[in-house]
């Protein structure tokens, strides 16, 4: 199960999305040891989407080709992200739920990005459709994430 991933975002379902370029003031704060381990940078957030990219180098298995579980992190982190974002106007957090992926093709080198669609928000749950693809602009892999929405562990209750 995944943690809030450190992110304070107030973009809700409609609100700005941040990007690589030009972060709106409510932009998710975006920060893991794992994500600066795994070279992943977000490139654009939202409830709705949220995209970033991760290196091929340093995430591979023994044969030389992308670990399937660094896709599942890249997964979870995009969606984790936008399901934050979707959350944190309501005052809650998401934490992963259930996460599955296909693999389709293996990659040696480069960037592959993640972007991360919206398929339900609600108010107890958020589900995203990920789509990892390579430079190529070729699919890797297919990943579905769920995530449940707690009570924002750092605001008090009234």
């Amino acid at each position: 199960m995944s943690d809030n991933l450190g992110l304070s975002a107030t973009d809700g379902a409609d609100g700005p999305a941040a990007t690589a370029t030009e972060p709106p003031v409510n932009a998710p704060v975006f920060a893991s040891a794992l994500h600066e381990k795994m070279g992943i940078e977000l490139v654009e957030a939202g409830a709705r989407r949220t995209v970033a990219t991760m290196p091929v180098e340093g995430n591979t298995q023994p044969f030389g080709l992308l670990h399937g579980g660094a896709s599942c992190v890249l997964a979870e982190t995009v969606g984790s992200i936008a399901a934050n974002a979707h959350g944190a106007p309501m005052g809650l957090v998401a934490v992963g739920l259930e996460i599955n992926a296909t693999h389709h093709r293996g990659v040696r080198s480069g960037v592959v990005t993640g972007t991360a669609e919206a398929t339900h928000l609600g108010r107890s749950t958020a589900t995203y459709e990920i789509a990892i693809t390579d430079e190529q602009g070729r699919r890797v892999c297919s990943a579905r994430l769920t995530c449940m929405f707690l009570p924002d562990p750092t605001k008090k209750a009234t």
